[in-house]
C-alpha cells in the first residue's frame, strides 16, 4: 500500500512513518510548506521529498495521512479528496468551524474516507470500558471527568503555541481528545460546553491558553468535566497524562490506559516514560491502513473529529466571553 506524508510540522510525523513501515505500508514521498523542513524530515526519516504538493498527489497513492499545522490541514484534506485519495488527519480537524465542515464536506463529495488521529480509542482498556458503559455495567450514566496534562510544546514544536497555526493553546490542543472519548463512551453530543482559560504557567512566553477547565452538559443530565493543561515541567514526559472517571448510579469506572510505563531517569536522560504496554498510534496505522484495504469507512471518521473540534472551539469562545456555549449544531450532525 502506497501512502503519501502531507505536512511534517506534527510531531507524530516521526512516529507514523515507522508505524506505516511496520504496518508493511510503503511510504513514497512527503510534502511541506516549508522546503527546508520537509527535505530535512525525508532526508532524516529516508522519504523522498520531492516539494510539490501536486506531484505527490500524482504517484497512484492509496491515502495520505495530514500531519501539518493544524490552520493547512483544511487545503491539505481538500486536495487529497479530490485526487481520490483516502485521508487519515492528525487533530483537532481544523482552527475554525468552517474550515473542519470545508474537509468534511470534501470527503464526502468525493466519496473518500476521512479518519481522525484518535487513537485512545483504539485502546483496548478503552474499548472494554465502553463495553461495560454501553452494556449498562455502571447503571444509569450520571457523569464524567478526565485530565489531559503535558508540558508547553515548545522544545518540539513551537507552532503549537501560535494561535495562527495551532487555533488556541492547551485547551484546543487537549480538549479534543477527551470530548472525543466522552461523545463515544456515551453515545451522546454535549448540549452546551463552558470553559474558562488562563495563562498563569508561561505567561510571558506565550500568548495563548496554558490551562483550561470545561464543563460539558449532555443530554439525560449527563455532564462531564475537562482539565486540560501544559502545566507541567518543561523536563516532563510529554505524554502519558491523560485519563478518565465514569460515574454511574450502580457504580463509577476509571481508565488510566497509559499507565503501562516504566519511569525512568538518570544513566543520560531527563525524566521519561518508557511504554511497553499498547502503542495506540500503531493501532491507529493499522486500522487506517485496514479501512483502506477493506473499503470501508474508517471506525473514526471525520465527523467525529468535527464534533470534537466544535466543542474546543466552543470551549475557546466560552471562556472569551464567560457564557456557556449551546452546542445545537452538532446534534444533527451525521456519523
Amino acid at each position: 500500500m502506497r501512502i503519501g506524508i502531507l505536512g511534517v510540522a506534527h510531531v507524530h510525523s516521526d512516529q507514523y512513518v515507522e508505524h506505516l513501515r511496520h504496518a508493511g505500508a510503503d511510504v513514497v514521498g512527503a510534502y511541506d510548506a516549508d522546503p527546508d523542513r520537509g527535505a530535512s524530515w525525508g532526508k532524516l526519516h529516508d522519504v523522498r521529498y520531492g516539494g510539490s504538493l501536486d506531484a505527490l498527489l500524482a504517484k497512484e497513492l492509496s491515502g495520505v495521512v495530514i500531519c501539518s499545522e493544524t490552520s493547512r490541514h483544511p487545503e491539505l484534506t481538500v486536495a487529497a479528496a479530490r485526487a481520490g485519495l483516502a485521508i487519515l488527519c492528525e487533530k483537532p480537524l481544523a482552527t475554525t468551524e468552517a474550515g473542519a465542515r470545508m474537509m468534511v464536506k470534501a470527503c464526502s463529495e468525493a466519496g473518500v474516507p476521512l479518519m481522525t488521529a484518535f487513537p485512545t480509542r483504539l485502546h483496548p482498556a478503552v474499548r472494554e470500558a465502553r463495553r461495560i458503559v454501553v452494556a449498562g455495567g455502571l447503571g444509569r450514566l450520571k457523569a464524567l471527568s478526565g485530565t489531559n496534562q503535558s508540558v508547553m510544546p515548545m522544545r518540539e514544536r513551537s507552532w503549537f503555541a501560535d494561535p495562527a497555526w495551532g487555533g488556541g493553546g492547551a485547551m484546543m490542543d487537549h480538549i479534543v481528545h477527551l470530548a472525543d472519548l466522552f461523545c463515544w463512551m456515551t453515545n451522546r453530543r454535549p448540549l452546551r460546553v463552558y470553559g474558562i482559560a488562563n495563562r498563569l504557567v508561561h505567561a510571558l512566553v506565550v500568548p495563548v491558553e496554558t490551562a483550561g477547565l470545561v464543563m460539558l452538559d449532555f443530554p439525560d443530565g449527563v455532564f462531564g468535566s475537562i482539565d486540560c493543561s501544559w502545566n507541567r515541567p518543561l523536563e516532563y514526559p510529554t505524554w502519558g497524562g491523560m485519563g478518565f472517571s465514569v460515574i454511574g448510579e450502580e457504580g463509577t469506572l476509571t481508565v488510566d490506559p497509559f499507565r503501562q510505563r516504566l519511569t525512568a531517569y538518570g544513566g543520560g536522560r531527563q525524566l521519561e516514560w518508557i511504554p511497553w504496554g499498547v502503542d495506540t498510534n500503531q493501532l491507529l496505522i493499522e486500522e487506517f491502513l485496514q479501512g483502506i484495504g477493506d473499503g470501508r469507512t474508517p471506525s473514526i471518521t471525520g465527523t467525529d473529529g468535527l464534533v470534537a473540534t466544535l466543542v474546543a472551539l466552543g470551549a475557546l469562545e466560552s471562556a472569551a466571553s464567560g457564557q456557556p456555549v449551546t452546542m445545537s449544531r452538532i446534534q444533527e450532525e451525521g456519523s
